[in-house]
C-alpha cells in the first residue's frame, strides 16, 4: 500500500512539474495552442511515465502536438530531474487524452435522447 501511495504522490508531483514546463515550452512555440496535461501514470518500477495531453481542436493538430512533445521529451525529462529528487528520472511517453471528447460525445447523446423522449411524450 505504501508503494501505491508513493507512486500516486510522484505522479502528482510530476504532473505539477510538467505543467509548468509545458507552459514555458508552449510560450516558445506559439503554434501549439492551448495544451494541458491531464494525468500522469507511472509504471510500478517508476521507469516510465505515460503523460496524457489534451488539446481542444481538430484531430490533426492533436496528433501534431503529441508528435512534437515526443520529439522534445528530453526537455520535460530534464525538468523532472531538476525539480524532483529521484534516483533516475523516468522515461516519458506522451499520449493523446480522449477523455474530454468522449465525455462531450456522451453528453450530446444524452441530450439527444432527452429531446427524443420529450418529442414522443408530446405526441
Amino acid at each position: 500500500m505504501a508503494s501505491t501511495y508513493r507512486r500516486e504522490m510522484l505522479e502528482s508531483e510530476i504532473l505539477k512539474v510538467l505543467t509548468v514546463a509545458l507552459s514555458s515550452y508552449t510560450s516558445e512555440k506559439e503554434s501549439l495552442g492551448m495544451a494541458s496535461i491531464v494525468r500522469v501514470e507511472l509504471t510500478k518500477d517508476k521507469r516510465f511515465a505515460t503523460v496524457y495531453v489534451s488539446l481542444m481542436g481538430p484531430d490533426d493538430k492533436k496528433k501534431k502536438l503529441v508528435e512534437k512533445l515526443n520529439e522534445d521529451k528530453g526537455f520535460f525529462r530534464t525538468a523532472i530531474a531538476k525539480n524532483i529528487r529521484l534516483f533516475k528520472a523516468p522515461e516519458i511517453r506522451f499520449k493523446e487524452d480522449t477523455g474530454i471528447e468522449a465525455s462531450l460525445r456522451v453528453a450530446k447523446l444524452l441530450e439527444q435522447i432527452e429531446k427524443e423522449k420529450n418529442n414522443t411524450e408530446n405526441e
